[in-house]
């Protein structure tokens, strides 16, 4: 059977309190640093080696992408996200241009963005022509190692109910190529034009995805793994299961906040096999349905659900009540504060459409001139 997982012997023995370490990766955008509009093309300078290989290039030479160490403690975390951040605002001021954390550009156009050349996006861009040259996103991937990596699907499958949550809590994409979409997070409503995307179906074995991998790649869809883009998924390289539905968060305590969460959630569903052991079809709708919810409401967001409607409040409490001892376990109680904070004033999402409307009497142009400089500025706040 072809298998790009990495293995190791399963582990029986109860995991100690530096397990479950994770790692924080975001996409950042590049854009000048007078007008705020977006790069095309980079030089490889900005990229250079003497910032240690932190800053590494993506698809579009627009982005930029940052990526932790594994942690085991959310202060070393933020240090180094923070750290991180400083370096690529550093490199890019040098070369003429500001770095924004967010999952849309609010004036970004990508018919003017230029690919980065580079064999694996050549053989990307041939598979999905102008919907490759479209994703122009950025999002933050969240990492979490599970102590034994033969049971990563089985926690994906049962993590279902959670990640539209994670989503609204990060949505930052409220602007499409110049306009207001009236979505709170667009972002997914661009990259679900691409195949292998949005949320796995319920592999609840491994074997069956692994059986779903040799599939793609024996037919030759797929040349390994790394390309079946879903909002959750096993990693290749790690042992860790990888969060991909979030929008790139502006504000880089709401980017530790949500990491904490989504570590918390891995660490229950492992510790607890029961939990949502029972999902079915049904389950999965209805968060395909609040995954929708997310991207439209944000942070004002009402889930549906088998015995009615819940609002946002409702259900991260909810969460978080059945999460309590692996908050505790994990020791992220401030972090998970901050994600009420984030429902009770607002995520990125909500910041931006308020700078915009109160500079919108000026005029469109002017408005997300500002909405950009707030992102550039919230960016780089400690």
């Amino acid at each position: 059977m072809v298998s790009s997982l990495v293995r190791q012997p399963p582990s029986r023995l109860r995991p100690s309190s530096a397990a479950f370490k994770f790692g924080i990766e975001e996409e950042y955008f590049l854009a000048c640093g007078r007008s705020l509009r977006l790069a095309n093309e980079t030089p490889d300078a900005l990229f250079a080696p003497q910032h240690g290989g932190a800053l590494q290039r993506e698809m579009l030479q627009a982005q930029l992408e940052v990526a932790t160490r594994p942690h085991a403690r959310l202060a070393e975390a933020r240090e180094e996200l923070l750290a991180l951040r400083s370096t690529a605002a550093r490199s890019a001021e040098a070369h003429g241009y500001r770095i924004m954390a967010c999952g849309t550009h609010p004036m970004g156009n990508w018919r003017q963005t230029a690919q980065t050349p580079k064999r694996r996006y050549d053989e990307v861009m041939e598979g999905l022509q102008m919907i490759g040259r479209r994703n122009l996103l950025c999002g933050m991937h969240v990492h979490v190692e599970v102590p034994e990596p033969s049971r990563r699907v089985d926690v994906m499958a049962r993590s279902l109910p959670y990640l539209p949550l994670l989503l609204a809590l990060s949505t930052s994409s409220p602007f499409w190529e110049g306009q207001f979409t009236g979505l709170k997070g667009y972002r997914l409503a661009a990259y679900d034009e691409l195949p292998r995307t949005g949320l796995p179906d319920l592999f609840s074995r491994e074997r069956d995805y692994l059986a779903y991998i040799e599939a793609m790649t024996k037919s030759g869809a797929i040349s390994d793994a790394t390309h079946v883009w879903w909002s959750i998924r096993p990693s290749v390289k790690y042992h860790t299961l990888e969060l991909r539905i979030a929008d790139s968060c502006t504000r880089a305590e709401d980017s530790v906040a949500l990491a904490a969460l989504y570590r918390a959630m891995v660490r229950r569903l492992y510790m607890n096999p029961t939990v949502h052991q029972d999902l079915d079809s049904v389950d999965r709708a209805l968060a395909v349905e609040n995954k929708w919810r997310a991207q439209r409401y944000g942070t004002q967001a009402s889930f549906v659900s088998r015995d009615g409607a819940i609002p946002i409040e409702q259900f991260l409490d909810d969460v978080c009540d059945d999460l309590a001892p692996d908050i505790e376990a994990l020791d992220c109680e401030d972090e998970i504060d901050h994600c009420r904070t984030l429902v009770k004033y607002g995520s990125s999402a909500d910041h931006q459409i308020d700078v915009f409307q109160h500079h919108k009497h000026r005029g469109s142009a002017t408005a997300l001139r500002n909405v950009c400089s707030w992102i550039a500025d919230a960016t780089l706040a400690a």
